[in-house]
């Protein structure tokens, strides 16, 4: 297995791909799940009826958060996020064109939750492949990958004072967790870098808006004075 810089770095590369093809894959995907996490980051400030300062925040941070974190705990520094001129552009772009869209669309939170899950698997499949690619082990991989795709949504929630998706019930860092450990899998049996992203993505993405549709929940804790009233 033979190793190629990337960002200045050495890193190992995957035997079924060149250097050039899987930089281009974790800048693609990175970049994709930059902006249709922005999107989702400004729908939700149109919806909580932010002003245009508001809404760019938002959009940038539920764009940025997941992949930032990401970038300081593998050493990959500065993060993309701030040092690449593509993901504020991508970011702001997405801002912009939600905040001077007043379709309905925009303020509906179906729309929203669609968007925030796409984000969700592009991020987990990105975070995982470039855990990997910095010679981090599987497990590592796959929980970073979740990191990535939870981060962005943690951010965006807590910024408009909202408990974040991943510490209620719904299948949230579920979702990305299996995205990302099919990543990692992929990995370890030598399947071919892009054909396992697009299944690990969809995997994600299915499973959470699965999750939405059909209502699937993690179990939650009781307490004692819901069991008295359940008596």
């Amino acid at each position: 297995m033979g190793t190629g810089p990337i960002g200045g770095v050495a890193l190992p590369l995957n035997p079924l791909l060149d250097e050039r093809m899987i930089r281009d894959l974790l800048v693609v995907v990175d970049l994709a799940g930059t902006f249709v996490f922005a999107i989702s980051g400004a729908m939700l400030g149109v919806r909580r009826k932010l002003d245009f300062f508001g809404v760019m925040a938002l959009s940038f941070a539920a764009s940025s958060a997941g992949g930032i974190a990401r970038d300081l705990l593998i050493g990959s520094v500065p993060p993309a996020a701030i040092s690449d001129w593509r993901y504020f552009t991508v970011a702001m772009a997405a801002g912009l064109s939600i905040f001077f869209w007043y379709s309905p669309i925009s303020r509906q939170r179906t729309a929203i939750l669609v968007f925030d899950a796409a984000g969700l698997a592009l991020f987990a499949v990105a975070g995982a492949e470039k855990a990997l690619a910095f010679g981090l082990n599987p497990l590592t991989a796959a929980l970073l990958g979740m990191l990535t795709g939870i981060g962005g949504g943690i951010t965006r929630d807590l910024l408009v004072a909202r408990t974040p998706a991943v510490l209620r019930d719904d299948l949230y860092a579920v979702a990305a967790l299996a995205g990302a450990l099919l990543v990692v899998t992929g990995h370890l049996l030598d399947w071919q870098v892009l054909p396992t992203a697009i299944a690990a993505a969809l995997l994600c993405f299915g499973l959470r808006l699965a999750a939405i549709r059909r209502g699937w929940r993690l179990p939650v804790a009781r307490s004692a004075e819901e069991d008295k009233e359940d008596v």
